[in-house]
């Protein structure tokens, strides 16, 4: 379904319910430039790992769409589970998984306080930046801890720059980009109103030193288009 949750008037900040979950994949792929180019990408770093019984880990796994894009590629049994809070999202990925005879394991919780598993890889896109700030390190302290040896962490985020004139004029080019895919300016302006204080994105360098005081050794930046940025992380 298309994307026109943003053609009324907002009611109330955003959330992933039904409204959201209905049109989510076709919110991914016109607001979020190179979604799936990205999700590639990481995904064929995922399969240079692949082995029988690696485990892949997705937090905020929504409808289940980059889990299924991983599935398709794994020529290995690997063991793929998805975590999400929203009963709308987990509703859709559990179908979309059964259309597909995927073997991907679905489970509603709060990544804040998920009792984690060892896990060899664990994957974020664009989920971060909708934890709260004080809550983000404990969180990204918990996926290290819980990283077997050479486990990575990958996670994609929207970020902020320090030169202010610079952040002003990236956020103009990505509004032009969301034009481009046919959002409307009122459209625009209905989400980022809806977004405000929901989504708090942190610059490049505060993610990569988050994640080195949650404990990851090297931490590298392997995809960027203007403020959405792609990180990965090792112990």
């Amino acid at each position: 379904m298309k994307d026109d949750v943003f053609t009324k008037k907002i009611e109330k900040k955003f959330e992933f319910d039904e409204s959201v979950a209905s049109v989510f994949d076709d919110m991914l792929s016109r607001s979020i430039p190179f979604y799936d180019a990205n999700s590639a990408l990481i995904i064929d770093l995922i399969c240079k790992r692949q082995k029988e019984g690696l485990k892949v880990l997705d937090l905020g796994s929504s409808t289940a769409k980059f889990l299924l894009m991983l599935h398709n590629r794994t020529q290995t049994k690997m063991h793929l589970k998805g975590i999400d809070n929203s009963a709308a999202m987990n509703e859709r990925a559990k179908r979309k998984i059964q259309a597909f005879g995927a073997d991907i394991s679905i489970e509603e919780g709060d990544i804040l306080t998920y009792p984690y598993e060892r896990e060899d890889i664990v994957v974020a896109n664009y989920t971060l930046q909708f934890i709260r700030p004080i809550e983000r390190l404990k969180l990204v302290q918990k996926i290290a801890h819980n990283l077997n040896d050479e486990g990575v962490f990958f996670f994609c985020e929207k970020v902020i720059f320090d030169n202010k004139r610079l952040d002003k004029e990236i956020i103009d080019v990505y509004y032009d980009y969301k034009k481009a895919q046919g959002y409307s300016e009122y459209e625009i302006a209905q989400k980022r109103e809806a977004l405000e204080n929901v989504l708090v994105p942190f610059s490049i360098e505060e993610n990569i030193k988050m994640c080195k005081e949650a404990g990851f050794r090297e931490i590298d930046t392997i995809f960027q288009w203007a403020n959405f940025v792609t990180f990965m992380a090792r112990i």
